[in-house]
């Protein structure tokens, strides 16, 4: 049994609210927040599997989390990746519980986590990229594995993807934070045509030492692979072929990768 623990701490890192209960915890949060509030979750437990929601416009996410666990509120440009509606108004529905045993061992996407941040995290699925088109949130490596599939347009949510800013070795990984068993992965490449190009090849590398050469070709519609059964901690996106298009701006909304947990 863990002790589960959610807090809103302000800038200055003082307590705004606070509920704590075992195995599950809610919060609600009767204010609007401000600029450099945070939400955090502490655990008596470390590596478990937690349902974690830091709002109700956002949904829970399924996560391994391997200590405590601080979710920093975006504002301004970090926020235009997010529906509006996400950490909006004064009242906040919080909570956090222990996964099932049924959950855990579920055939599901394992790289979804819609609270995934950038930077360092004890958060997983966690996705991250050697370059994130001039810094903006819109572009980051987290919008990635944050649900939204629309790959139609690009920009403010729910176009926002993670953009490589023209790099010929940008790659991206996810870190899924354990072993994890994988035989399908799914790909949504933004589609916004003419603005964009595409790859005609990708290559998958696994944490096993192993790799596939993927070839695409250009579609709105998700890519899918299927092979035989890998067991991994992490995946990565890379050696990003562009195909003969004029545009130099390939980017990817949204990477799913299925299976279950080890």
């Amino acid at each position: 049994m863990a002790v589960l623990a959610l807090k809103v701490l302000d800038k200055n890192g003082k307590t705004v609210c606070v509920s704590s209960g075992e195995d599950y915890v809610s919060l609600v949060c009767t204010k609007e927040y401000a600029e450099g509030d945070r939400i955090v979750l502490e655990t008596s437990e470390k590596n478990i599997h937690v349902i974690l929601q830091v709002d109700d416009a956002m949904g829970p996410a399924f996560v391994y989390i391997t200590d405590n666990v601080s979710y920093q509120i975006p504002f301004g440009e970090k926020r235009i990746c997010y529906s509006p509606k996400v950490f909006y108004g004064s009242r906040h529905y919080l909570y956090a519980r222990m996964a099932r045993e049924d959950e855990i061992k579920s055939y599901r996407n394992l790289a979804l986590n819609v609270c995934d941040q950038h930077g360092e995290t004890n958060c997983y699925p966690h996705a991250e990229a050697n370059v994130e088109t001039r810094g903006e949130s819109v572009f980051a490596a987290r919008n990635a594995i944050d649900g939204v599939c629309e790959n139609r347009s690009h920009g403010e949510w729910p176009y926002e993807s993670w953009g490589i800013n023209r790099r010929e070795d940008a790659y991206m990984s996810v870190d899924f934070g354990h072993e994890v068993e994988t035989d399908k992965i799914v790909l949504y490449t933004r589609s916004d045509f003419p603005h964009d190009n595409w790859w005609k090849q990708v290559t998958l590398t696994f944490s096993d030492g192993t790799s596939i050469e993927w070839d695409l070709e250009k579609s709105s519609l998700p890519h899918i692979l299927e092979f035989g059964k890998k067991r991994i901690t992490w995946v990565r996106f890379g050696n990003l072929i562009k195909s003969d298009d004029p545009s130099p701006f390939p980017a990817l909304s949204q990477i799913e990768v299925y299976g279950t947990i080890v």
